[in-house]
């Protein structure tokens, strides 16, 4: 039973065993279990769930209502007792509602109110499944362009308009508005740039005037405007030395540092890694890239190297996913690439390092720069950084790795 591996006393078996639902109890935390969530996070969760039963008054294991599980939880932020051996407050409150929402979302007895559908939801389905299907864009980019279309057509919608009627003057009113509630001119030409290719697919498919994306207008953003993008490599080499501690945070962020510094890899990129990608033997490891698909081979510079087996060795947790860097509780799964910016740009914080970019594609921009002054050429940059045309899509290429290995091959001082 399950009681014998989640409970060790019997006072608690009892009390576990005698509660209602046992079988709808135990089959959420088998799951929680097979999830790979730490025995003592699944004894807490059996013990919420009578918590549950209680408060909720529940008598047959049937449909709640969101509602319902609110008042159970503002009733536990207050609940006094022997059945508090913690302090009361919100985070037990919230603690009790999570538990509860997946409990019985678990089950399919969880009444979530259907989300209202968007006027223009056929039209931005066509439009995500046109950027993935044709253009081959990387999801971050597929969700970037998609969002910031969907916002200019929710403000639209409330306005009472039509695709089909739609007019350049609408785009510049709402430029206009976002002008007035304070958008950079960084934000309002990327949201040009998303409506010109929204616009230009909408015209293909008969939505509306055929060349109304040529008439967007948005500011010119200059290319080069003297602001370096990334830290300095001197300030690069601050951030590498910061943090020398030997716990699984500190060996996990050394590890995804040095690959944003040294190989200038994206987020994604680091985030997508796995265990399988790394060839030891030959001192090799391979990245897919993030955009426009293809695959490219790296040598596996020292210092890299021997951090990332400092993690593997010692910090990462033994764990069913294969991906280098998880999450450092249970139930593990792959680190998303918004952690991963909060891991680069806290050592920029703490460092108090200025710079116009604070996550991993700042160290991109570092990484190139440095190349750069250390006299590679522009193509062997772009051959390092992964800029491929079209043709590479799904390919995998092989690379010069000894020509690779020249330009990789700077040492980081003092390290």
């Amino acid at each position: 039973m399950i009681e014998s591996i989640i409970l060790e006393e019997p006072a608690a078996r009892t009390r576990y065993r005698t509660a209602p639902f046992l079988v709808e109890r135990e089959q959420f935390l088998s799951h929680l279990l097979e999830r790979g969530m730490s025995l003592p996070r699944v004894r807490s969760v059996s013990g919420y769930m009578i918590q549950i039963i209680r408060l909720m008054g529940l008598t047959t294991f049937r449909t709640v209502e969101l509602d319902e599980i609110a008042k159970a939880g503002e009733s536990w932020a207050v609940c006094r007792g022997p059945d508090r051996r913690r302090g009361s407050g919100r985070s037990s409150a919230f603690t009790l509602t999570y538990v509860a929402k997946n409990w019985f979302r678990f089950h399919g007895r969880l009444a979530v109110p259907p989300s209202p559908v968007h006027p223009f939801d056929k039209e931005l389905s066509d439009f995500i499944e046109f950027l993935r299907s044709t253009h081959g864009l990387s999801p971050v980019t597929v969700l970037g362009y998609s969002s910031r279309a969907k916002l200019f057509l929710t403000w639209f919608a409330e306005r009472g308009g039509s695709l089909s009627g739609i007019s350049l003057t609408d785009v510049d009113e709402f430029f206009e508005v976002k002008c007035l509630q304070g958008w950079h001119l960084s934000t309002l030409a990327n949201h040009g740039q998303a409506l010109r290719a929204f616009f230009a697919h909408a015209g293909m498919r008969g939505w509306c005037a055929p060349r109304l994306a040529a008439g967007i207008r948005t500011p010119a953003l200059p290319k080069y405007d003297g602001v370096a993008k990334g830290p300095t490599w001197k300030d690069v080499r601050r951030i590498l030395r910061y943090d020398t501690k030997t716990t699984t945070p500190s060996l996990r962020g050394r590890a995804i540092l040095l690959l944003c510094s040294i190989y200038a890899l994206r987020s994604s990129e680091v985030a997508g890694l796995r265990l399988s990608d790394f060839d030891w033997l030959e001192e090799t490891f391979c990245i897919k890239r993030a955009k426009r698909g293809g695959y490219q081979r790296y040598p596996l510079q020292y210092e890299v190297g021997e951090a990332i087996l400092r993690y593997l060795t010692k910090g990462r947790p033994r764990c069913p996913c294969r991906n280098v860097f998880v999450t450092l509780g249970q139930p593990y799964r792959p680190l998303s690439a918004c952690a991963m910016w909060q891991i680069v740009s806290g050592r920029f914080e703490r460092l108090e390092i200025r710079s116009e970019r604070h996550g991993p594609h700042a160290l991109r921009h570092s990484c190139a720069t440095h190349l750069l002054k250390k006299g590679a050429s522009l193509n062997e940059i772009a051959d390092f950084l992964g800029h491929r045309d079209a043709k590479s899509i799904g390919i995998y290429a092989k690379y010069d790795t000894r020509s690779l290995r020249k330009v990789s091959a700077f040492r980081l001082t003092g390290l």
